[in-house]
């Protein structure tokens, strides 16, 4: 049962809203003006509020941000027969959960009720507060707790004793960079953390990007240059995509690795390598070698020592607690109050492939609260995937019922490692259900 609190001045349809919530089990409280519904609001803590726009002395919708403010937890949906959309949005971005437009139907308004007051006392997990960080505050995390990432950050912690060059293999938003700058705030954290990503460079400037250039070098050279390798200094140089750089840098990067010196375009003096270079690519850079797209001395003077980076599918483990932090760094970003997300929610989430790993998850999770409309993120909130729809899709027009039913529950299961409580809780069974069904299909752990 929910207590709803309906600030209007019609009182045919207060007394009608409130008969027909009764009969569904819901309590009812109204109030005629806006001084009198804060009064009600504050003594009652009602679980939802409805507001009219309409109202005698101060209208609605200049009011909601005083009822926010008097109680942030409570979602208040805006009711009004006014026909414009403007009002709409107004009143969302005013903090607004929801908007009904008179005359509305009961099933609507029960909808509502159903996603928002519900939400109360279900289970979900509190973030904790966001804090803004601190003045010169450059720490950088790799949030994880699986063994994998245990393993990455013993690797980096013993490559921090070093200058060695490392090469970073992973997907694409895996955290290349941020591992690579996790190295150098253990190694060098006074001095520079210069990126150059090798993909998005014109390959004709590249090499003045890299080394520098003498007043003159070439045509619009009218000053000198200092080049991302001298600017590093003793710090770190992180080349990003490094597999898509030109061949013909490839050799003279080889020669500045070989002889810990460069020179810049134009000039003749040799200048010392000081920094670190650190590599990162998702390409196969073993198999570019065999095809001659990279050169393979260059490749092995890079990987001299390797890390590899997992996808967050085989972590999955770890995303619900990626996602809560992610959550509150983006509701420092986006200023928005969230305090919690459902654990449905999570399990959602923890199911998902994710091709774009971290990257794409912080994008799902800004995109939900930007559009969430309860302090607390729902399932509903993130949506559905569309690529994630269509392979479903796919694969259900080729599978019996009871195929599916299989393949679905081997997943699920595969992906939280077989741990029978979890995955019974995502397949929305009892886990003595689950294991009868293990039985009947016949299934087991792969090797």
């Amino acid at each position: 049962m929910s207590r709803i609190l309906i600030i209007d001045d019609d009182l045919a349809l207060c007394r009608s809203l409130e008969l027909q919530l009764k009969l569904h089990n819901h309590e009812a409280d109204c109030a005629c003006d806006v001084t009198e519904g804060l009064a009600l609001a504050s003594s009652i803590a009602p679980d939802l509020m409805l507001l009219d726009i309409n109202l005698p002395g101060q209208d609605g919708l200049s009011a909601l941000p005083d009822f926010i403010q008097q109680n942030p937890q409570m979602p208040v949906v805006i009711m009004t027969g006014e026909p414009g959309n403007q009002l709409v949005v107004e009143a969302m971005h005013n903090g607004a959960v929801d908007y009904l437009r008179k005359p509305f139907e009961l099933n609507s308004l029960l909808d509502v009720l159903n996603t928002f007051a519900g939400q109360k006392g279900s289970g979900h997990h509190a973030l904790e507060p966001a804090e803004e960080p601190a003045a010169g505050d450059t720490a950088v995390e790799m949030i994880g707790a699986h063994p994998l990432m245990t393993a990455i950050h013993k690797t980096i912690g013993l490559l921090s004793r070093s200058r060695v060059t490392v090469l970073i293999h992973g997907e694409s938003g895996t955290g290349k960079e941020l591992a690579a700058r996790i190295l150098h705030q253990a190694s060098t954290p006074g001095q520079p953390f210069v990126g150059v990503n090798c993909s998005a460079v014109v390959p004709t400037l590249l090499e003045s990007e890299f080394f520098g250039h003498e007043k003159g070098a070439f045509t619009g050279a009218d000053r000198v240059k200092i080049g991302k390798l001298e600017y590093a200094g003793e710090g770190t140089v992180f080349l990003d995509e490094i597999g898509d750089m030109p061949q013909d840098l490839q050799g003279k990067l080889l020669r500045v690795l070989q002889e810990e010196e460069f020179v810049r375009v134009g000039g003749l003096k040799p200048i010392p390598l000081k920094a670190r270079i650190v590599a990162a690519t998702h390409c196969d850079l073993e198999q570019l070698t065999r095809t001659g797209r990279f050169r393979q001395d260059l490749f092995y003077r890079l990987a001299v020592s390797t890390i590899e980076l997992p996808s967050l599918r085989k972590r999955r483990e770890d995303i619900p607690m990626i996602a809560e932090f992610l959550l509150r760094r983006i509701n420092r970003k986006l200023h928005h109050p969230l305090t919690a997300i459902s654990q449905e929610a999570l399990d959602y989430l923890s199911t998902g492939d994710w091709p774009g790993n971290v990257r794409e998850l912080e994008n799902v999770l800004t995109r939900a609260v930007a559009l969430a409309k309860t302090s607390i993120l729902s399932r509903e909130d993130l949506g559905h995937s569309p690529r994630a729809a269509c392979e479903m899709e796919s694969a259900a027009q080729s599978l019996s019922l009871v195929d599916a039913q299989k393949h679905h529950i081997q997943r699920i299961l595969t992906m939280n490692r077989w741990n029978i409580t979890h995955s019974a809780r995502i397949l929305q069974i009892s886990p003595t259900t689950l294991r009868k069904k293990i039985a009947d299909f016949q299934l087991k752990p792969a090797n």
